[in-house]
This record gives structure tokens, sequence and C-alpha cells, in this order.
């Protein structure tokens, strides 16, 4: 369904984005480089429900607007509500064809404030793509845990301290999740390889029914990372195998991005002060090996090396 338009060798040319610049992003922010390329991708003929997060506060202050679609907002959890009501609403009018329907939010809005909402969607059929902007955190209110924050990475609700290593518990595997609603599409992207995630998003919106987009979005403020090299921490996270890239489709996995190397995680947690506390504490080499551990139990369940 996707009509990308005056899309030029995967790319929109300068001067017709769908996403404007002068925005309130922080320096470096991977979720507002993804959401302009995903409307890049989509293209003119789509509307967006967005929950609230970081990427609503930072795009529509009031009265200005980033977005050159459609773009409605209401509450933290429920975009995949709005959403599949717009649907409805236009079926009803007879305006459905040609028009692509993004749902989308954060982590916090995503694997946990609105999970239920997003499962009614998938569960009742709707022609619909959710897209969940992972950063890792519920950064637009502080930088709090979230379930899609990494085991043993320090936030401020999670802070590592004299008998703490930060958060303890697993990641969901939200990708994995969302596949067993019986989807036709529920797959992971990274904004630090843009061409892959272009091709991803319109894949997905050929598809009939509810899909699901997985985007791994760099945070310099809430990852205490250095702002110029968001794109290079992404690229890292991908090649120690802690955000491993591949699609499930019909509940089957297919289109596994493997590699030739998979790096130690080490070279990955280096970048970050939310992991500083494992390199500096008596004991942190056995936090090291247990993050290890989760890299190479994906590297074997997903076949990422060639």
């Amino acid at each position: 369904m996707t009509q990308p338009g005056s899309l030029k060798e995967g790319f929109i040319e300068p001067g017709k984005r769908l996403f404007a610049p002068g925005h309130r992003g922080c320096a470096g922010c991977g979720e507002l480089l993804a959401a302009r390329l995903v409307l890049e991708a989509a293209g003119p003929n789509t509307i967006v429900a967005n929950n609230t997060g970081c990427l609503e506060v930072t795009t529509t202050p009031f009265p200005a607007s980033s977005w050159g679609v459609p773009w409605v907002h209401s509450l933290f959890e429920n975009a995949a509500a709005v959403a599949s009501g717009i649907e409805a609403a236009l079926i009803a009018t007879g305006k459905r064809e040609g028009i692509n329907i993004i749902a989308q939010g954060g982590d916090g809005s995503t694997f946990d404030i609105g999970i239920g909402l997003i499962s009614g969607m998938l569960e009742r059929g709707h022609d619909i793509l959710y897209i969940c902007y992972d950063n890792e955190a519920y950064m637009n209110t502080g930088i709090q845990r979230s379930g899609a924050t990494p085991t043993y990475a320090s936030t401020t609700t999670s802070p590592s301290g004299k008998v703490s290593w930060g958060n303890t518990r697993p990641k969901k595997p939200m990708p994995e999740i969302m596949a067993a609603h019986g989807i036709p599409y529920s797959g992971t992207a990274s904004v630090s390889y843009p061409r892959e995630l272009l091709r991803k998003v319109r894949k997905a919106l050929d598809i009939e029914g509810p899909k699901y987009l997985h985007i791994h979005v760099p945070c310099p403020t809430g990852w205490y990372c250095d702002s110029a090299e968001s794109i290079k921490v992404g690229k890292l996270a991908v090649e120690t195998a802690l955000f491993p890239i591949y699609d499930i489709e019909d509940g089957v996995v297919t289109n596994v991005k493997r590699l030739k190397e998979i790096k130690p995680v080490t070279e990955y947690l280096k970048t970050q002060r939310r992991f500083a506390h494992m390199f500096k504490k008596e004991g942190g080499d056995e936090i090291i090996s247990a993050i290890q551990a989760i890299a190479d139990k994906n590297v074997e369940r997903l076949g990422l090396k060639k």
C-alpha cells in the first residue's frame, strides 16, 4: 500500500521531506532520525497516531509541528486504539483504499503502558503498522527503567550502587510477543542501518493485516554516550548481537542479518556511561560475562554467525 512518491535511490529528495527540521529533539537523537526515515518510506498518503513520549513532545510544541502528514496524539498508551478507530472511520466512509495507517510509540508506551491496547489492535486484525521506537527507557520523563531496559543498565529508577548492578530484569522479547498474536509480520530494525529500515517499513506496509516493527534508536541523553556517535553506537549493538535484526513472518523467523564477525559486548558497553559501573566495581567481570551470555544466546537461537 506504500506510495513513497518522490523517493530517489531510497531517500526523499531535499526540500520534499515529510518530517520537518527545527524540532526540539536532542543532538544525536536516534528516534527523530528513525521517524523521518519511516515517513520517507511510507509516503504522503499516511496517517500517524502517536503515543505520548519524546517523539510527541519534541515534534509538536504548540502551535508548531514537524509532521507533513495527518498526525494524531491522544494519551500515553492508546495510539493503537486511536489508529484502530481511524481505520474504522475510513472504511465506513469509503476512503480506506491507498492510505497507510501507522500507530507508534516509544518503548515505555509499547512494552508497558500500552501493551494491552496494542494486543487488542493485533487481535482484531486491523490493517495497521505499529512501530516501537526503542531507546530502552522512559527518556521523556527522566530516564526511568522500562520493560525494554537492558539487563544491568543503570537508570534513575534502577541505579547502580553499593548493592545494586542496575536493572536486574531481562528485556522483554517484544517482537516475539507481537508475533505470538498470529500476525503476518513482526520485525526488528536499527536506525544505524537506514536503507534496511526503509525497506522494512515498505515491506510491512505492503502486507495486509496487523504488523509490528521494532526500531532500535540510540539516545545520547539517556545512554550517556557521545551525541556524535549515535549511529556508531547503534551499529555496535547489532555487531555484538545484543540487538539482532530479523523478521518473523507467519510465525517463522526469516531474513536474519548475519554477521561475519561478532564483536565482544565490551565494544558496545564501554561507549555508554549507563554501563560504566560494571567496569569500575568489583565483580564487574561476572556481570559483563552475563551480558555476553545474552549475546551468545542470540547468536545461537537466530543463527547470526555467517
